[in-house]
């Protein structure tokens, strides 16, 4: 198929779009490669996937919505994984209109795209931040999401309450992933896993928040993909049971499709640290510290539902992607 990817400069995008080309598939990459975190590391990731056939790269902004629609009518793709955003809880404290820009407007160029470019499915980026204020575990997508902590996490439901609008008028299927910390190789340096490993080496403390009793779902990156992929290739499709008596926020009437992705095991952050120590042959310097605003103590993912539809079956612990992240790192940074 002709897939478009945008985020692809970004960690999941890449990796979901070596995959797509791993099997066959041409994608259109399209990525603003801006400089919230190391352009070095964007550019890096996007050579990899300019030295493949198949790849096409468009650097544009996501806002920019003539050069989305050009996209599009350009390259035709038959469908869309929707993963470049402005991320990060903690800066959308302090840069508010960098989410609403990229976030609220760059997902209604996409979707309008969508609907005009007669695109068969819709599969984007939400996250596991949406469940904010709510507190029963496991997280599940037929909780109801509407207490938001921080700017990005209402925006990831705003792209969620979007998608089944047009889902709903145009009969768009769009299939939203609420992403649980995911980690890795070539990942994100504004991720814990990235400054603990910096900081550690560097001899430098580490901060740890919440004094170091935060739980999170860490998903290893090629779970993660894995999951991507098939629910790519599982279009949405309307519940036939879904009923406006009892609605159901994680399906619809519509072709819309809410589903967690995640590894469905919460670690306890100290144990994620001893992890990393191990791996580096070295002990952290800890900087404990209360909870910051905008964060949530803990998240789980129940994926059931992703299990169910598509065969999810994350498999990769922590003692096995946190080594691997570490080996990556060291190759990667020792030879600058």
């Amino acid at each position: 198929m002709k897939i478009l990817v945008t985020g692809t400069a970004g960690f999941i995008g890449a990796f979901v779009a070596h995959r797509l080309l791993d099997r066959g598939d041409e994608v259109i990459g399209f990525d603003n490669v801006n400089d919230y975190y190391d352009v070095r590391l964007k550019e890096d990731r996007l050579a990899r996937l300019k030295a493949r056939a198949g790849f096409t790269e468009i650097r544009a902004d996501l806002e920019d919505r003539r050069a989305v629609e050009t996209a599009f009518r350009k390259h035709r793709p038959q469908r869309v994984v929707h993963l470049a955003a402005q991320a990060g809880v903690r800066y959308s404290l302090e840069n508010p209109h960098a989410y609403i820009d990229a976030n609220l407007v760059g997902f209604c160029n996409i979707l309008e795209a969508c609907r005009h470019g007669e695109v068969e499915h819709l599969v984007y980026a939400s996250s596991s931040s949406v469940y904010g204020a709510n507190t029963e575990m496991p997280f599940s997508v037929h909780h109801n999401v509407d207490h938001p902590v921080s700017l990005y996490a209402a925006t990831k439901k705003a792209n969620e309450l979007m998608a089944h609008t047009y889902s709903h008028l145009y009969g768009l299927p769009t299939t939203g992933l609420r992403f649980f910390t995911v980690y890795g190789p070539w990942g994100r340096p504004d991720m814990a896993l990235f400054k603990f490993t910096r900081n550690i080496l560097e001899g430098r403390p580490i901060d740890v928040y919440n004094h170091g009793h935060h739980r999170r779902d860490f998903t290893y990156i090629d779970d993660i993909v894995e999951g991507v992929v098939r629910t790519l290739d599982h279009v949405a499709e309307p519940d036939p049971d879904w009923s406006g008596d009892r609605p159901d926020p994680g399906t619809s009437r519509a072709p819309y499709r809410i589903y967690n992705i995640g590894c469905h095991n919460p670690v306890e952050l100290m144990r994620f640290i001893e992890v990393l120590e191990d791996a580096l042959g070295q002990k952290a310097q800890k900087n404990f510290l209360p909870m910051q605003k905008g964060d949530v103590p803990a998240t789980y993912a129940d994926v059931s539902d992703l299990m169910r539809d598509v065969g999810y079956a994350p498999s990769v612990t922590i003692e096995e992607g946190i080594p691997r992240f570490v080996a990556w790192y060291l190759e990667y940074y020792g030879n600058r």
